[in-house]
């Protein structure tokens, strides 16, 4: 299956053909672009970027490709941390950038069909102008494509109440390998027609066809929200504090855990100041969202309770809207601080949200029995932790070998707590390895079987999750 053909210069003259000779790349320098996403410090260098403009032309790209049997990396906004729009065997790289419209907000029936290309951020901001709410806000939200959090089934801070990228998804128009057009479903809030494509084409990563239209799901925009941080002398408390706040009832939009390394290093990379004080082990980022301040207020009160009796050092409530974009600005920068000037392995765990203190405990016990460092932050309200491995001075022998022995045993962690290798960021490339860990291979077989049904000459972003 992977014994691919590279596309030739009579390959080239058709999709010039297809798409126009401006939508067509071969220039080095500007492949170049097109051979990295955000994973690790990963390139491979496609043959040719072919951007197409309508569906039709994907179809005919894709059928053109399907015959000469030449490997196609979809590709959104190249903002991925697995590595699922890397080029790994060359070929065409399909550039989804010019599917970047917005072709209809339905207020009457709360929904919206978008183009794969639109930015989450864009997005975002248009429904709320007719005070309407899509709530998946994945840290790259002011960069990443809508196809890309589809393709990857992103979540974000608010997943928490809200859930992901998943739970907004009515249908979609897919171009098939071999070019066919279909839908998935159906743009209706209910769907019991047959086998359900629409999720089982979210989260697939590229590999079963290409998306060129999306119908959303929205819902009222809550026109109130408080912030809260809370420091804690232990890590372990933070996290054990997390399930408390639903135990006492209360559902928070938002429930993220960061070490204080990771604000540290986000204040340093922005250059504002965040005070860590002496002897403080984690932070517990929350808010609560809704249209009543005074229930708002009561929530915060209730949650206040909960903090202390796990044993939060302090707890500060937001006074101000720029008190609130400060201290978002800060948790977003975190991924991107952590990477700044450090070679590094970002591993995206996810257990059950009452295992997030054995997980973190386990974690760290793992990196300090095979030396070396991680920094940690993610979703606590989802068990959703990010676990960044940094390099620092560790020997390229261990970094490209026995590391691989400690990233194993956290998924094995994992698994063993009743979660996955993977909550949002996708298996991709440098993941589909560890597979096996979490999954049987008579489950990974009936995958593959899948895949093979879509894109039976498996030319559709080869190299990813198998």
């Amino acid at each position: 299956m992977n014994e691919f053909c590279q596309p030739s210069a009579d390959d080239i003259a058709v999709f010039r053909t297809i798409v126009g000779d401006d939508q067509v790349v071969t220039d080095p320098e500007l492949l170049n672009t097109y051979s990295k996403d955000y994973t690790e410090d990963l390139r491979f260098m496609p043959a040719v970027v072919v951007k197409p403009g309508t569906t039709q032309e994907v179809s005919k790209v894709l059928a053109h490709c399907n015959t000469m049997h030449i490997p196609v990396t979809p590709r959104g906004a190249g903002t991925g941390l697995s590595g699922g729009a890397l080029p790994v065997y060359g070929g065409v790289v399909l550039s989804m950038e010019r599917f970047n419209r917005i072709l209809e907000i339905d207020e009457r029936n709360f929904q919206a069909t978008v183009e794969p290309g639109v930015i989450n951020e864009v997005f975002q901001q248009a429904v709320r102008e007719k005070g309407l709410f899509y709530p998946p806000d994945p840290a790259s939200k002011g960069s990443c494509f809508l196809g890309g959090n589809l393709s990857h089934s992103s979540g974000g801070p608010r997943a928490v109440k809200y859930g992901t990228t998943r739970d907004y998804v009515l249908n979609m128009e897919l171009v098939l390998a071999n070019g066919e057009v279909i839908e998935t479903g159906a743009n209706t809030l209910k769907y019991s027609t047959g086998y359900n494509l629409t999720h089982l084409l979210i989260g697939s990563e590229g590999t079963l066809g290409v998306i060129t239209k999306i119908q959303f799901r929205l819902i009222p925009h809550p026109e109130q929200t408080l912030l809260m941080l809370a420091s804690f002398p232990s890590p372990e408390n933070a996290c054990e504090a997390v399930s408390g706040i639903f135990r006492a009832g209360c559902t928070p939009s938002v429930c993220e855990f960061v070490e204080p390394e990771g604000f540290r290093l986000s204040s340093t990379m922005l250059n504002i100041p965040f005070e860590i004080k002496e002897g403080i082990g984690a932070y517990l980022l929350i808010e609560v969202d809704g249209n009543d301040l005074n229930n708002l207020m009561l929530d915060c009160e209730k949650i206040s309770v909960v903090l202390d009796e796990f044993g939060a050092s302090e707890v500060l409530l937001a006074q101000s809207s720029d008190e609130k974009e400060y201290f978002w600005k800060l948790r977003r920068s975190i991924g991107e601080a952590t990477k700044h000037g450090n070679v590094y392995k970002e591993e995206d765990t996810v257990v059950p949200r009452a295992e997030l203190p054995r997980l973190f405990s386990g974690v760290k016990e793992i990196s300090q029995r095979y030396g070396f460092r991680t920094v940690c932050y993610g979703h606590a309200g989802d068990g959703n932790l990010h676990v960044n491995i940094l390099k620092d001075q560790l020997p390229d022998a261990f970094w490209n070998g026995d590391l691989d022995k400690a990233i194993v045993e956290i998924f094995e962690l994992c698994k063993k707590l009743g979660g996955t290798i993977s909550g949002e960021h996708g298996i991709g490339y440098v993941q589909k390895k560890y597979m096996p860990v979490v999954m049987p291979e008579s489950q990974l077989q009936l995958m593959r079987g899948i895949k093979l049904a879509f894109d039976p000459r498996g030319i559709l972003n080869p190299g990813k999750i198998f």
